[in-house]
């Protein structure tokens, strides 16, 4: 493999140089940098980034530890997560919990400096006194836990009350929601928003229109929607918590020939890229992916530089995407 020598020898400056031009400093002089770039391009040099990590005092790694790959929004997020970490120059280690305490408890104590920079965390069941990180941290969405440690994410609860609003706007009046859960902070707060919009609408909240999910797969979006239909009364509209539960609350609707949007509207949660697939094509709430993985990887940065800095909540942005399975085409 080529060195550094190499490349300055073929480039005719010193080493120095050519480590200024490899680090990414601007005060080297054009000709010298056009002459290094043609001899890196040359010599198929390759930098050390261990030793380069070393030198830094870092390990050129952050941990990214999340309850599900399976579910699409955090299969998303996490390729986001890793080229917004490539920008800093950092390697992405992938930690999933299933969103379990103890394989949360596990993910944590594993973190440290030896292995890694910093680390973005979404738990769903830690506690308060699990939060003893050796390592700066970021949190992801809302919890129901409150410690010191930055957080990114949107409002749920007013994303939530979109949702319904758009139900409502469209003249439904008996709308369920699916994903009510225990232990998940944004569960919560959607549930939250969802009942505060039907108080501004003077609509009156049903406890039978609510239905919890264990997961947030397909099969319990159908498991959810079967129990509503066979309500006395079922609903007109259903707000679900996750874009996969709306999916499998579309095909139990189907398999009872209950019509999209016609005889029941579904608005779903994410965004995911199937959403606009599905048939009919779902309406979901659509937070910002994008921003939310810069927005943590950059607060990482920042504090992994300055670990006593305060600590940030930075609410992303949301829009509704309404598509055809609440406003037919």
């Amino acid at each position: 493999m080529a060195t550094l020598k190499d490349v300055a020898r073929l480039a005719g400056v010193s080493v120095k140089t050519v480590s200024n031009v490899v680090n990414g400093y601007s005060f080297v002089k054009p000709d010298n940098r056009a002459r290094v770039e043609a001899a890196l391009e040359a010599t198929g040099y390759r930098p050390n980034l261990g030793a380069r990590n070393l030198r830094r005092g870092r390990t050129g790694f952050i941990a990214l530890v999340l309850p599900e790959l399976s579910i699409p929004y955090f299969a998303e997020l996490t390729g986001l997560v890793i080229a917004a970490a490539q920008e800093h120059e950092w390697n992405v280690l992938i930690e999933q919990t299933f969103g379990t305490l103890s394989g949360e408890r596990s993910a944590v104590a594993s973190l440290g400096p030896h292995l890694v920079d910093a680390a973005v965390l979404s738990p769903e069941a830690l506690q308060v006194e699990d939060f003893r990180l050796s390592v700066p941290a970021v949190l992801l969405g809302e919890h129901a836990v409150d410690v010191p440690i930055s957080r990114v994410g949107i409002d749920n609860v007013a994303a939530a009350m979109t949702a319904v609003r758009h139900l409502i706007s469209l003249g439904h009046t008996r709308i369920a929601a699916i994903g009510a859960h225990p232990h998940r902070g944004t569960a919560a707060l959607r549930l939250e928003g969802y009942r505060a919009a039907l108080a501004e609408a003077a609509l009156p909240f049903d406890s039978a229109l609510v239905v919890p999910a264990l997961n947030y797969h397909r099969a319990d979006g159908a498991a959810a929607m079967r129990a509503l239909l066979d309500l006395r009364n079922p609903p007109d509209a259903v707000f679900c918590f996750n874009d996969l539960l709306a999916v499998g609350a579309m095909r139990t609707a189907a398999e009872r020939s209950v019509r999209v949007p016609e005889d029941l509207a579904v608005v779903g949660f994410d965004n995911n890229d199937e959403s606009a697939y599905t048939s009919p094509s779902l309406t979901t709430v659509a937070p910002d992916k994008s921003a939310i993985a810069r927005a943590a990887v950059d607060l990482l940065s920042r504090r992994a530089g300055a670990p006593d800095l305060r600590c940030d909540d930075v609410q992303t942005p949301f829009s509704l995407q309404v598509r055809e399975s609440t406003v037919a085409r």
